[in-house]
Parts: structure tokens; C-alpha cells; sequence
């Protein structure tokens, strides 16, 4: 038997492997540029480090373009498995505090520190308690009010003894003065009390319901929260149709893509694509073993 027969495969073989081993490793290195008196050298540093820049501009644009662009991820963010899950995440938080006995104020320092959760209370309680007595305060409101009273007054006075008598018609010319001068009593009353008496009752009534426990909030309200799920996808729905593009183009992906790859070190670039392609790289450099087998057993015969 002709020895050539097994030895050209053999050979032709190794050379396959030999140059797709190299082949593959020029990708990379040398990882810099090598000089020779003064002078860079060919094929230095590998093609992909020398290609970085022009690389992570392409792989920003791609990505951004064609799989993180508006219409994939309003795709994904509004299909029905992904708002079935956040209908699903409300069910099951309301069924969850529906048995959950702390009271709504631990509930919310669960949530954020003491502190953080004080701030924002005495925050939102001063701004309700100033918009309260400011409307109270309001001019108009003593005359609304004063209004109300006597229409009532009159009424009454019909509706009785006195208006039988006559007395009603002595009373309706009294209206117009009495009512001027309740108007200005109880405009100076709100201006100078209602201050004090607003900012006592949200005390009283925040108080009252941060004490009360989770589980007492959540029952006999399951049609409210049934609602609030639907407001909830609605609004979910409005943001992502209507903001996601203001969000992207604020995020600028092919940038954040583009400025990540070329801060990558060398090494660190080389290290993801082999993470990525190991198993293809393998297969490249065996396929060459295999073709090169098939060449030299070609050859001999």
C-alpha cells in the first residue's frame, strides 16, 4: 500500500487545522501595534481591535435600528403575555395585603425609610392643608355660605307660624342686609381660622388612616381595585405608545452601544466573542482539519 495514502491526508489535515488556528487568532492578535524600525508591521494589531471603532459604529446601528427599535419593543412591551403579567402581578399584591395585617403606615415604611415617608405625609399634608384654606379663605366663599343660611332661614319662617302672621315679609327685607353681614363674619372667621382647623382635621384623618390595616383597606373594595387594574394597563398602554419613542431617542442605544464597545479593552473584546463564538470558532477550525484531509486523500489518488 502507497504510504502517500496516509500520509497526505494526514498532512493535509494538520496544514486545515494549523491555518484556521492561526487564521482565528489574527482575528485578535497581535492585540497592539508592532513596529520594526520605526516601521508598523502588516496585519498588526489583529483585524478586530484595528477595526474597533468602525466595528462598535456598525453594532450600534444595527442593534438600534433593527432590534431594539420602536416597533420590536412596542411588540414585546404590549403583547398579551406582558400585560397579562402585569394584570396578574395587581391580582396577586391585592390578594397578598387582602391577608396582610400591618398597618398601612408599616406597610409604606416597607417600602421607604421613616423618614422618607414622614417627609412626603407632612409635605403633602401642608400642600392640601394651604389649597384647603386658600379656597375656604376665598371671599366668595362667606357669601356662598351666608346665601345658603339665609335662603334656609326664609324657608324655615315660611314654613312656620311666623309666616302665617306675616312675620316673612319683615324677615325677606332683613335678608339682603343680614346676609351681607354674615358674609363678612364668616369670611374673617375662614381667613383667620381655617388655617388651624384644616390642618387638624387632615391630621386626624391621615392619622386615622395609617393606623388602619391592610387587609381592613382591601376588603369590600375588590370592584375598585378591578377598575384600578384596567386604569392601570390603560395608562401602561399610553406610556409606552406615547413615550417610548421620546424614551429612546433619549436613551440613544447605537451610542451607548457604540461608546461601550470602544472603551473595551483588547482583551476584554476578545474574551466576549469567544464567549459568544467558541463553539462556531471550534467548528471553523475542525471544518478546516476535515477539508484539508479531504485535499491531501484528493491529491493521492
Amino acid at each position: 500500500m502507497d504510504i502517500q495514502i496516509i500520509v497526505a491526508p494526514i498532512i493535509g489535515g494538520t496544514i486545515g487545522l494549523i491555518t484556521n488556528v492561526i487564521a482565528i487568532k489574527m482575528l485578535f492578535r497581535p492585540l497592539y501595534p508592532k513596529y520594526l524600525f520605526g516601521r508598523q508591521l502588516p496585519f498588526t494589531p489583529g483585524l478586530i481591535p484595528k477595526e474597533k471603532n468602525r466595528l462598535a459604529l456598525s453594532l450600534g446601528s444595527t442593534i438600534s435600528n433593527n432590534l431594539m427599535n420602536r416597533e420590536v419593543l412596542e411588540k414585546v412591551l404590549l403583547s398579551g403575555d406582558l400585560c397579562a403579567k402585569i394584570t396578574d402581578a395587581i391580582d396577586s399584591f391585592v390578594d397578598h395585603q387582602s391577608r396582610n395585617e400591618q398597618s398601612l403606615r408599616e406597610f409604606l415604611y416597607g417600602i421607604l425609610s421613616k423618614e422618607e415617608i414622614d417627609a412626603i405625609l407632612q409635605s403633602g399634608k401642608a400642600d392640601l392643608s394651604g389649597l384647603l384654606h386658600n379656597k375656604l379663605a376665598n371671599a366668595q366663599m362667606g357669601g356662598k355660605i351666608s346665601q345658603i343660611v339665609v335662603e334656609h332661614a326664609i324657608k324655615k319662617v315660611h314654613e312656620s307660624l311666623l309666616g302665617v302672621i306675616g312675620a316673612d315679609k319683615l324677615i325677606s327685607l332683613m335678608a339682603k342686609p343680614a346676609e351681607n353681614l354674615l358674609a363678612k363674619n364668616i369670611n374673617e372667621m375662614l381667613q383667620n381660622n381655617s388655617k388651624q382647623l384644616v390642618g387638624d382635621l387632615l391630621e386626624q384623618e391621615s392619622s386615622k388612616l395609617l393606623s388602619m390595616r391592610m387587609c381592613d383597606l382591601i376588603a369590600g373594595r375588590r370592584e375598585q381595585f378591578n377598575q384600578f387594574k384596567g386604569y392601570v394597563l390603560s395608562a401602561y398602554k399610553k406610556l409606552v405608545t406615547e413615550y417610548l419613542p421620546r424614551a429612546l431617542e433619549a436613551l440613544n442605544i447605537s451610542k451607548i452601544v457604540e461608546n461601550r464597545i470602544s472603551e473595551m479593552d483588547a482583551r476584554e473584546m476578545e474574551k466576549v466573542v469567544l464567549q459568544v463564538m467558541n463553539k462556531e470558532l471550534n467548528a471553523i477550525i475542525w471544518l478546516g482539519g476535515i477539508l484539508g484531509f479531504l485535499m491531501g486523500f484528493a491529491y493521492v489518488l
